[in-house]
């Protein structure tokens, strides 16, 4: 093997299959070549490399095939190793004045940062799709529930956009990591910088990063944006997993509020008549993979001594698994969410359930009658001890037993109470800020619409300055 050598020699099958980090590194390949690319750029314009040395090398390294490449402990190794052989003694050059160290860290960087902008492009298409799916439904009156019990009558829109709310966050999250992954460790060599005259700010430029991670200690042991990439993915399938839920509790015949596409469901092998939730299950367990991955990066980084130390391969493949499930549960919700059929008539049906205007009387005897809340709140109380559909005569006795007052003889009459106890009612009066009158909601939604698509123009620019510089880069012979 290249690297052994004449120091330790061979190397056996057990060894090496439990060292070797090449499963994960298929993630990183085109990410070292790119690398090897702009390390080989800045070295021939530093002087370290000739012009006809760097055509050499360059003209081997388009000849490298990834499915022929051989053995290896690691990619950069097997590709190092596959070009020495095509171009002879000479490739050897191409690692002047650096170390598998920062190599690694910067592919895991350009890979990843990759993998975020994609994540937060993601994150906007299940924004969109609930945002449009609220704009739909601006007037459907369902039920509101805390405690998983009715509690308020609300609109489709409101709930829907509460959940577009929690992912404009995640997309926030996401925009403010970026910056900290996309910063080069190239040219901190293996941890002590080198004695040769590199300039590092030239292969960040080649390799469009937005800066450096300066000290070269830290450069090449910190993996905080891994974890910080990681962290974000978990809150996001956080907030993917109450949305998974509630469309399986939605979807029961229970509750028989909503009917998930076809395409987004399957069937029992034995019960033929099941339509079961399975993509929207899957998203909620994966939310637990998703965490193990973080859980399991955070154990393996916590008390390493600097600067690096092998420990550091063992957290890549769950960057890799906890990005991959992520993005791929977030897709899946944005079909299932575009998809899906509201029963608005159930919906509107059991948007009263549960006495849920309570509070919406409570409130209205407030305001006719100019008792204090709480003494209103005492006699609603007693009425949803009693029955769900109070009458005026049932009202007065209430009122009369605990606060010795007739509502009816201060203005407060069937025509009130009839009002009070209207869902459609009690969401029209709800009209402020964030709230669910149809006026609010679609408010809300054209200002979301605006700042989903702000937020896609500010990811295509990024991805356009980082696809600019590489293009550029692939072009140099």
């Amino acid at each position: 093997m290249l690297l052994r050598g004449e120091r330790l020699g061979e190397i056996s099958e057990d060894v090496l299959e439990f060292i070797s980090s090449r499963e994960a590194d298929r993630w990183i390949y085109r990410a070292d070549l790119l690398v090897d690319r702009a390390h080989l750029v800045m070295l021939k314009e530093q002087g370290l490399v000739s012009p006809t040395e760097f055509s050499e090398i360059v003209a081997g390294l388009d000849g490298i095939d990834e499915e022929k490449l051989g053995e290896g402990e690691d990619v950069h190794e097997a590709i190092e190793a596959e070009l020495i052989s095509k171009v002879g003694a000479v490739g050897g050059r191409m690692h002047t004045g650096r170390s598998r160290n920062d190599e690694v860290a910067t592919c895991i960087r350009i890979v990843l940062r990759e993998e975020v902008l994609g994540m937060m492009a993601e994150v906007n298409g299940l924004a969109k799709a609930l945002v449009e799916r609220a704009a739909e439904n601006a007037d459907s009156i369902i039920p509101g529930f805390t405690h998983l019990q009715h509690a308020q009558p609300t609109t489709l829109a409101h709930h829907l956009l509460a959940h577009a709310d929690a992912l404009l966050r995640d997309f926030e999250r996401l925009w403010d990591s970026y910056p900290r992954i996309n910063r080069s460790p190239l040219g901190a060599a293996a941890f002590a910088s080198t004695g040769f005259d590199i300039d590092r700010n030239r292969t960040a430029e080649l390799l469009g990063f937005d800066g450096l991670v300066e000290n070269s200690m830290d450069a090449v042991s910190t993996r905080d944006f891994l974890l910080e990439a990681l962290s974000d993915s978990a809150i996001l399938m956080a907030n993917l997993s109450r949305l998974a839920e509630e469309l399986i509790l939605w979807s029961t015949s229970e509750f028989g509020y909503v009917e998930l596409d076809n395409l987004f469901t399957s069937t029992s092998s034995i019960m033929p008549q099941k339509k079961n939730p399975d993509t929207a299950e899957l998203v909620r367990g994966k939310t637990g993979s998703v965490y193990g991955a973080l859980v399991a990066a955070l154990a393996i980084c916590k008390a390493l001594p600097m600067s690096y130390n092998r420990d550091l391969q063992e957290a890549t493949p769950n960057l890799w698994r906890g990005i991959s499930l992520t993005r791929g549960a977030v897709r899946i919700t944005a079909g299932a969410v575009s998809s899906a059929r509201f029963r608005t008539d159930r919906l509107e049906a059991a948007s009263g359930a549960g006495f849920s205007t309570a509070t919406e009387l409570a409130d209205s005897l407030v305001r006719k009658t100019k008792i204090p809340f709480r003494t209103a709140h005492q006699i609603v109380g007693a009425l949803a001890a009693k029955s769900e559909r109070p009458t005026i005569r049932d009202l007065d006795e209430a009122a009369e037993r605990i606060a010795k007052f007739r509502p009816s003889e201060r203005g407060f009459g069937e025509n009130e109470l009839k009002a009070a106890l209207d869902p459609k009612e009690n969401v029209a009066l709800r009209s402020k800020i964030g709230g669910p009158a149809p006026s609010e909601t679609r408010r809300m939604a054209a200002d979301r619409k605006r700042r989903i698509e702000e937020n896609e123009r500010l990811v295509a620019e990024r991805r356009e300055r980082v696809d600019r510089a590489l293009e550029a880069l692939r072009e140099m012979r």
